[in-house]
């Protein structure tokens, strides 16, 4: 089984995230990196899928240079090959970028055989667009169906299951397909030192991405309201008892 993941780097979460002066980007001087939750767990089900069913693996990502850093620890917890699509300054536009792939994966393809499933993270943490695998499975002309939250492969289809108000949805896609990971399909695995050791070995291809600016553009980008916490002492000690006891009484807590 052959299985492709497409990821993205983006600020740990967490991380105070401030805006550059110009307000058409954030300003990363203090910033950590890692890969959005949602695509962890996608990568962690591609390294589960091929120890299951046999293949390989293989993570894309379009990115800067120093996204090396998310497709080499992919590659330390299993996945086996990787692909950066490498670009300079700001994030691209959802449809140059779902382009930009489209066109890496059918080179992938033409040279090494189609992807049985692609998978995509159900939206990355940064800009949470929820676009990126729908143009792409579009484009691909493979079904798609996000919020996934299992998957179980059945010779040449698979079945996917997705939380529902109703309860769960489950869908049975032919192969090759598209899905897009939910966070809490899986608990990804912590690499090991061998792992890690490994990750340094795995050749990392780059091409050379290709995209026409697509309708949307980014205008400028506001700085969130923080949220402050008040903290209320109420002592210490046993003379901090009664206004406990009162607190207690105003939520409710007490009959």
């Amino acid at each position: 089984m052959k299985v492709l993941v497409c990821v993205k780097r983006v600020p740990a979460p967490g991380a105070k995230i401030n805006i550059t002066a110009d307000g058409q980007a954030v300003d990363t001087a203090y910033l950590a990196f890692t890969t959005s939750p949602h695509e962890e767990c996608a990568v962690e089900e591609a390294v589960q899928l091929v120890e299951k069913h046999g293949g390989e693996s293989t993570v894309l990502t379009l990115g800067p240079g120093d996204a090396d850093e998310q497709l080499r620890y992919a590659a330390s917890i299993g996945i086996n090959k990787g692909v950066l699509l490498p670009i300079d300054g700001t994030d691209w536009d959802p449809q140059r970028t779902a382009a930009a792939l489209v066109e890496a994966i059918r080179g992938i393809e033409a040279a090494d055989g189609p992807f049985d499933l692609v998978l995509f993270g159900n939206e990355s943490a940064d800009s949470g667009n929820f676009q990126i695998g729908v143009r792409v499975a579009h484009a691909l002309g493979r079904p798609i169906v996000n919020g996934i939250k299992g998957i179980e492969v059945e010779g040449g289809s698979l079945r996917a299951r997705r939380e529902a108000e109703a309860g769960v949805e489950v869908y049975s896609l032919p192969l090759p397909a598209v899905l897009g990971v939910k966070e809490g399909i899986n608990l990804p695995r912590y690499p090991t030192l061998k792992g890690r050791l490994a990750s340094k070995k795995v050749d990392v291809a780059q091409v050379e991405p290709h995209g026409e600016l697509g309708g949307q553009q980014m205008v400028t980008l506001l700085q969130a309201a923080e949220q402050v916490s008040q903290t209320v002492f109420l002592g210490s000690g046993p003379e901090a008892a009664p206004a406990i006891v009162d607190l207690f009484e105003e939520l409710g807590l007490l009959k």
